[in-house]
């Protein structure tokens, strides 16, 4: 699965590419537009503050470029080693919201902050000689400098800070898991690599996914129940079995319960 999605994203660089950037600064003035007529425009000001404090500005930079990989490969592991009842279908919640992205990427390229140095944005990265996602020319032609719409930054943290908030057992855990997608938007914020609308779009993005996630695996629609029935049936008709009683309980239970 992840090296299908890694393809999908890969797939929209190269679509990027063809098709040129002006889009992508098109989209994002637009994006600005909105969020000044909307008084929510905080991104410069958060810029400039963490420039002003260098060594605070070094660690987001590393924050953002790493952190975002680790704790939710890490999360996914745990889940996988301590909570399997729950790992299946928090891991299609993230995948579908993952999925869904990638269109979002394709659809709604989109210029970071950084790159808008006429509005007054400066990337930490490169006025600070700093370590971070994008401080190579490798990493940059191995990324979609573009996908800023939604935030999967956002999102996967919302993730990962949800679930441990939820599943683990001490309370420090918590707390800093509770802790963990608020201190994650206000480094993608502050860096200039996103906006608050596509903070905002990662976070409903993600949140909708576990919802449905959810329903489809724990809580069972009764159409989805029937159905099921009905599939099992016939496929015990067609190999000779004549159960109909044990075939409907089976058909009752949710993926994971069976």
């Amino acid at each position: 699965m992840v090296v299908l999605f890694y393809t999908g994203y890969t797939l929209t660089r190269i679509v990027l590419v063809q098709d040129g950037t002006e889009t992508a600064f098109a989209n994002a003035d637009e994006i600005l537009r909105v969020e000044r007529g909307l008084g929510m425009d905080i991104e410069l000001y958060l810029n400039q503050t963490l420039l002003s404090v260098p060594w605070l500005a070094r660690t987001a930079n590393v924050f953002y470029a790493t952190m975002h990989f680790i704790v939710t490969l890490g999360v996914v592991v745990w889940l996988y080693r301590y909570r399997p009842h729950h790992y299946r279908w928090l891991r299609t919640s993230i995948m579908m919201a993952t999925g869904v992205a990638l269109i979002g990427f394709w659809l709604y390229p989109l210029a970071p902050p950084r790159f808008l140095h006429s509005e007054g944005f400066v990337d930490p990265v490169t006025a600070l000689h700093s370590l971070g996602l994008y401080a190579s020319d490798a990493s940059g032609t191995l990324t979609n400098q573009y996908a800023a719409m939604p935030s999967m930054h956002a999102g996967w943290a919302l993730w990962c800070g949800a679930i441990v908030f939820k599943l683990a057992a001490q309370k420090w855990v918590k707390a800093v898991a509770a802790l963990y997608p608020a201190t994650t938007v206000v480094v993608i914020l502050s860096t200039a690599n996103h906006y608050v609308l596509d903070a905002v779009a990662g976070i409903a993005l993600v949140s909708g996914a576990i919802w449905v996630s959810w329903v489809l695996y724990i809580r069972c629609p009764r159409p989805l129940i029937v159905a099921r029935a009905r599939i099992s049936a016939d496929l015990a008709r067609r190999r000779g079995g004549t159960s109909g009683s044990g075939t409907g309980s089976a058909g009752s239970r949710c993926p994971t319960r069976s």
